[in-house]
């Protein structure tokens, strides 16, 4: 898979001109520089008299950034659009301006007005690798070849909302947990630097000998408020220096993949999630005409999962040499035996895309079935947790009052 690297928007210029009944008319349009400007105006029937390039405003509001979301909406607009018999240039015009977000405007005129200079459509969303993968630039690339953009890009459509709708219940799988650990830890917090002073000032006018657990809490209280900069600080310096480490060294990123993997229940939720998106991507891919090896390529990328990644590109060096598919993801030890066998059966009955497809919608369904059985599991714990952690919090403190009571009666 190329590396995304950033590419900058066209820049956005106005003209004023004359259109072909002579009338004066003015507007803004994107192009890369003024002559491609002019052209553009002259192919839309206007004569162009002056054009210059639109000045920056100092004081407006930041551009929000392209979410994937966008780029699903983008995906089905267009293909409903296209489909209605609505033509391309039109299509692209219309979904630009009526874009809520600005830097889609930009996006979508700019390659509007690319495709309008003589690129295709597949080479002009090339340009913008951060929001257009090739699978997505593969799969238009197909459709323009091959005369089928319309369907194609419906196909798109459906794998765009599908994969970010497995992308939203794979999130608040982790999510979830992480942001309940988060809230105990800043409770716990608060309580040892704020709250057990308290009682310690209190403690420290018994003149008597506290119990291990009370002085336990105490000695931890005392840590916290001097070093409170340091364990937060630690924290902090360590998931950022994990995420960066993830980012930078394929190692890293290996190990704690496959850690993912084996965590209890969040585990199940990560393996499942990437076996569709495999057979979601794989499906899409073969639907577009795009050979098996080839596509095994886009496929390794869309998988979310190191682990699952390297593996399809070991099933690729496979597959390439002869071996049937069915047999190298069993090679893999990578995928439950229910998923090879309908692999084996699509490739025997000539319908391996709508095997993949079957099995995408299965396991899709698994990960909301899972997510859901993990919230309702976890409930009850987190229940535990936070009650058990806040109850020796309040034992430890009210231990030497007890004591004191039992021993004034």
């Amino acid at each position: 898979m190329a590396e995304a690297k950033k590419v900058k928007l066209d820049p956005i210029f106005i003209w004023q001109g004359k259109d072909k009944t002579g009338k004066r008319a003015k507007g803004q349009i994107s192009a890369n520089n003024v002559n491609t400007a002019k052209a553009l105006l002259r192919r839309q029937g206007i004569t162009p008299i002056k054009v210059k390039k639109k000045p920056k405003d100092l004081f407006a509001p930041r551009k929000p950034p392209i979410k994937p979301g966008d780029i699903a909406v983008f995906s089905r607009m267009l293909a409903t659009m296209m489909s209605s018999g609505v033509p391309l240039m039109q299509s692209m015009q219309i979904i630009g301006e009526g874009h809520e977000n600005a830097s889609m405007q930009d996006m979508v005129l700019s390659i509007k007005a690319d495709v309008e200079s003589g690129t295709s459509l597949a080479e002009s969303l090339g340009k913008f690798p951060l929001h257009f993968d090739d699978l997505f630039v593969n799969l238009v690339n197909a459709g323009e070849q091959s005369g089928t953009l319309e369907q194609l890009l419906h196909e798109i459509a459906i794998y765009k909302e599908k994969t970010e709708a497995l992308k939203a219940k794979i999130k608040k799988a982790l999510v979830y947990p992480i942001s309940i650990l988060v809230v105990a830890f800043i409770v716990t917090a608060i309580l040892m630097i704020f709250v057990i002073p308290q009682f310690q000032t209190l403690f420290e006018g018994f003149g008597a000998e506290l119990p291990a657990l009370t002085q336990m809490v105490i000695n931890l209280s005392i840590f916290f408020q001097e070093y409170w900069w340091l364990i937060f600080g630690s924290i902090f310096a360590a998931v950022y220096g994990i995420m960066e480490a993830k980012k930078r060294s394929r190692k890293v990123q290996h190990f704690f993949d496959r850690l993912l993997l084996k965590v209890p229940v969040i585990g199940v939720v990560m393996e499942k999630g990437a076996i569709a998106r495999f057979a979601r991507t794989f499906s899409t891919m073969f639907k577009a005409g795009v050979p098996l090896v080839e596509s095994m390529v886009s496929v390794a990328g869309a998988t979310g999962n190191i682990v699952f990644s390297e593996g399809t590109l070991e099933m690729r060096d496979e597959v390439s040499t002869g071996t049937q598919l069915n047999v190298a993801m069993r090679n893999s030890e990578l995928f439950p035996n229910m998923v090879i066998q309908m692999v084996a059966i699509g490739e025997e009955s000539g319908s391996l895309d709508t095997m993949l497809e079957k099995v995408a919608d299965f396991f899709e369904q698994e990960v909301d079935d899972a997510v859901d059985n993990m919230t309702a599991l976890m409930e009850p714990m987190i229940m535990v947790f936070l009650g058990g952690l806040i109850g020796t919090l309040v034992i430890a403190m009210y231990l030497p009052i007890f004591k004191l009571g039992a021993v004034v009666g």
